[in-house]
């Protein structure tokens, strides 16, 4: 449904009604279960950057619908953590669950990590791509190796996970690849610029592979992109120097609750949708703008990204100062 809405708008006032309509649908989405998140059930679902943010609440999420689990991550301790909590809050047991340690950069180790869940669960249903570092820096002021760290990571580490699992997926003629991308691989923003590249490279990558596995309509491919949730990527991310993060807790009250954001994401992956923007406006609205009218979204983009780095500079969250009003007039 909401691929549908993105897609059918034209004009302005089509533009403000599919709006509408998402926050309608948002809304009721949030207030009653959906039996279609149930058709997960059974599925054996690997999710990599399994150990914090959006894919540790996807985790839990999954958890509660009987699938088995593959958590993926660099940090063990936390994959135990988050298996743990799994086990705990439902009626999986230990052998649902593999903790499964992995480096998306260590490309080499990608074709063992796929045969030991194979060997495990005889099955990959979904493959989740989610592990990924963002950005927090000026392109003038930042080493090359960051630009080359995200692409390691975010781009060519996805592609080759991916790789690694398709073949099976082609052999049984279905399966899920699940990409967790983000706005900002649609639009771009400042400071993110090798971040946006990242996720631009992603989304174009996976709508070409769409296509060409059109001839096995058992696999699908989706590209979710997510606007501000509620996590520690901002802190986590890459500053100017590869050794160097932003380190610093920033405001989350601007952004949605990584809760909301998985539930959609669950919704969207049971209906197969292909491409799934969720965010709460003012993000939506401008990320819509950038696809329907560009010559104005990149007019309000040079106003607002001014204040954007204007925020960095002084320690501020980028966003969170000139949002925060319309949060607080729409909350």
């Amino acid at each position: 449904m909401i691929s549908q809405l993105v897609g059918w708008c034209p004009t302005l006032g089509s533009v403000l009604t599919a709006l509408s309509l998402l926050g309608i649908l948002s809304l009721s989405l949030s207030l009653f279960p959906s039996p279609a998140e149930w058709e997960l059930t059974d599925m054996v679902v690997w999710v990599t950057g399994a150990s914090s943010g959006i894919g540790e609440e996807l985790v839990y999420q999954l958890s509660k619908l009987g699938v088995s689990l593959v958590l993926s991550a660099r940090r063990v301790q936390e994959l135990e953590r988050v298996k743990r909590r799994c086990l705990e809050n439902n009626n999986l047991k230990d052998k649902d669950i593999l903790v499964l340690p992995l480096d998306l950069t260590d490309r080499s180790s990608h074709e063992a990590a796929t045969k030991m869940v194979l060997q495990e669960f005889g099955k990959i249903d979904i493959l989740v791509n989610n592990a990924g570092r963002s950005q927090r820096s000026l392109f003038v002021e930042t080493s090359l190796d960051v630009f080359k760290e995200l692409i390691e990571l975010n781009y060519l580490g996805t592609l080759s996970l991916t790789m690694c699992v398709l073949p099976h997926m082609i052999e049984r003629k279905q399966g899920k690849i699940v990409t967790v991308n983000s706005l900002l691989g649609i639009i771009s923003a400042p400071l993110s610029s090798g971040y946006c590249a990242s996720k631009h490279a992603l989304r174009g990558f996976f709508n070409c592979l769409r296509t060409e596995l059109a001839t096995y309509p058992g696999i699908v491919v989706s590209n979710i992109c997510p606007g501000p949730v509620q996590s520690n990527i901002v802190k986590n991310a890459l500053s100017e120097e590869v050794t160097k993060s932003v380190g610093i807790d920033v405001a989350q009250s601007h952004k949605m609750a990584t809760s909301r954001c998985v539930r959609l994401m669950l919704i969207s992956m049971a209906n197969d949708l292909k491409e799934v923007w969720i965010a709460d406006h003012p993000f939506l609205l401008i990320t819509y703008l950038w696809q329907y009218m560009p010559t104005w979204a990149w007019w309000l983009t040079n106003i607002l990204g001014k204040k954007r780095i204007e925020n960095f500079k002084k320690g501020l969250d980028a966003d969170a100062s000139y949002f925060k009003t319309w949060k607080t007039k729409h909350d």
